[in-house]
Parts: C-alpha cells; structure tokens; sequence
C-alpha cells in the first residue's frame, strides 16, 4: 500500500505526545522526553547485548500497570537513568501519575546510551546533571521539536558518521498514525559502504533524507562490517527508539509493534543488535483510534512500525550538525 508522512513527519503526529529536550553541547550528550498528555498502554522489546533501562519489568504484558506516563531517552550511559528522576519530580509537581491511596507515582520508563567517550567534557563533579536535564526537558515539551544534533541525540556517533536523534511517522489508510523517534548511537552503520546512500533508501518519503539512491551497482565493500571503533568493547554503542500509534492495542500486541520495529533497526543499521549495542524499542499506544482490522490491515500497520523507524534512524544522522571537538564527520558535511 502506498504511504504517506503525518503532517510533522514526526512522532506528534501522533496525538497526545508531546517531545522535550535538554542537554549541553560542550558535555556533548543530553536527554529527551515524550510525555502522554493522557496515561498511554506501552512496552518494550530489548534486543542488544548492553541494555541500561529503568521501569521496563512493569511494561511486559503479564505485569500489573497497565499505562504509562512518559518515556526517557538519555545519553551518558548509565549515569543517564537519573533523567527519569527529574523527569518524575516534574509530573509529581503536576500531580500526574499513578495514584495509590493518594500517593502520586508518575510512571517513568527509561533507557540510555553510551556517549561517554565523545570528545565533549564530561568533568561534572559530583552529580551528573542528568537529573536536571530531565526536569528541564519536561518544560520544553511541545508538538515541534528539534531533530539531529539534540536531546539524547548530541553526543551520538555512528561507524563513520555522527549520529543523532531522528523521528518520522506514517498515515496509514485505516487511519492511523504510527510514528518513531530513535537516537541513532549505533555500533554499525547506517550508509552503504562509502557511499552517501542510506540502508533505508526504499522507504524514503519526499527526500527527507537527501534522495540518495543505491549505487548501481552496489560498490564491493556494502556488506563489510565497519564499526565506530576498531576494537569494540561492551556498552559502547546503543540505539534507543519509541514507536508510537494512536490506535488502540493491548499490552501485548503493542509489545508487537515494539518487536516489529527492531525490523527498521535492520533495515536501517548494518549490523544492528550487536553484543555491544544495547538496543531497545519502547512500544506506545494511546488508544485514540480503531486498532487494525482483519490479518491483511494488521500485517501494513506492524510493517508500517518497520518502515517508519528506518526512515526515522536515517533522519537522525542525516540531519546531525558539526560542533567543535567532533569525532565524526556529520553526513551532509561529506555528502549533502
């Protein structure tokens, strides 16, 4: 079926979720937020070797919280689960959570990757300040957002090229919305060989990043593995995702549409899901609209969740900008 971009080509055209950043680009990592302006169904398929998650026991289907109220995505590797901290005090300010006899709990999950060895300072003293970041992410938050070099996306690096924060969504002829945003801070990489082609070139729309097709024919080295670093070690990488719908789903068929999105992680990154990857795909479904009818619409909605998320991971390193002190040159800088 053909396929067409929300109006935002980006994860709030799904509507109710609202995206925030902060960060500092001197440290060069940072944190973004989406918030459920109404408590969300969500859940979660993790597939690296190195996961670093807060809350995802609570997202498998037979546990007993059902919905969430915002979901983290940080850098600064371990250190980065205290954005979900800061992100909490600012929704229990807003007494929004899970209410227990009167105790507000806002309901958190978190995941994070590694941008510790980045070229930025990461001389914070004794408290990170992601924390802070979480807190103020949640004060940024709105329908537009920034793409690239921006929120979990600052610091991210990719074999060969920087990385960043991507995002795009698809209107399906049912109706739906199905939208992603990932920070793309993967091991592998996302362009064929040398070329300035992207793994996910057939499921461009429009150009959204930069229309370049693959080389014909395809250069020698396209299947070779190329790696961020020469000698790879644990915990160093991490590609971290939301895929979101507007259609109403169980825990678990939302789980679905998590594990279906780890295709666009494949489609996208070569190789992905490596042992040094920690990658991971948050599910989300606000239940707004009708969930897929019948075997054939529920097969184009999860293969929309694989298509979208590959367009979103090349739109995050396609729109990546140079800084000072980078250790990867940015796509556009060698072939926009």
């Amino acid at each position: 079926m053909s396929r067409l971009a929300g109006p935002r080509n980006l994860l709030t055209d799904v509507a109710g979720l609202r995206v925030g950043h902060a960060g500092d680009h001197d440290l060069k990592s940072g944190t973004t937020v989406v918030l459920c302006d109404r408590p969300a169904v969500a859940a979660v398929q993790v597939l690296g070797g190195a996961p670093g998650t807060r809350e995802t026991d609570l997202l498998d289907p037979h546990n007993s919280v059902e919905t969430i109220n915002a979901l983290v995505l940080s850098g600064g590797s371990a250190f980065g689960l205290d954005a979900a901290s800061g992100v909490q005090a600012a929704l229990r300010e807003r007494r929004i959570g899970f209410e227990v006899r009167g105790a507000v709990v806002p309901i958190v999950p978190a995941a994070i990757l590694f941008d510790l060895i980045n070229g930025g300072n990461k001389d914070w003293g004794r408290y990170t300040p992601y924390r802070d970041f979480g807190y103020e992410a949640v004060a940024t938050a709105s329908d537009d957002f920034a793409l690239g070099t921006a929120g979990a996306g600052i610091g991210a690096l990719t074999a060969g090229l920087k990385g960043g924060l991507g995002s795009a969504s698809t209107v399906l002829p049912g109706g739906q919305t199905v939208a992603a945003l990932v920070a793309v801070n993967a091991m592998g990489s996302v362009s064929v060989g040398q070329s300035g082609a992207f793994w996910a070139a057939p499921f461009e729309l429009d150009g959204e990043f930069g229309g370049v097709l693959y080389p014909q024919p395809m250069p020698a080295d396209a299947a070779a593995v190329r790696l961020k670093f020469r000698d790879p070690q644990a915990l160093e990488a991490t590609t971290i995702a939301i895929i979101a719908t507007d259609a109403k789903l169980s825990k678990a068929a939302t789980k679905r549409l998590a594990i279906s999105a780890h295709d666009g992680f494949s489609r996208a990154i070569w190789p992905a899901h490596t042992p040094m990857d920690g990658d991971l795909v948050f599910g989300l479904a606000t239940g707004a609209k009708p969930g897929p009818a019948g075997p054939e619409e529920a097969i184009d909605f999860y293969a929309a969740a694989t298509s979208t998320m590959a367009r979103a991971i090349a739109r995050g390193v396609y729109l990546a900008s140079a800084a000072p002190g980078d250790l990867m040159p940015t796509w556009r800088s060698l072939y926009g």
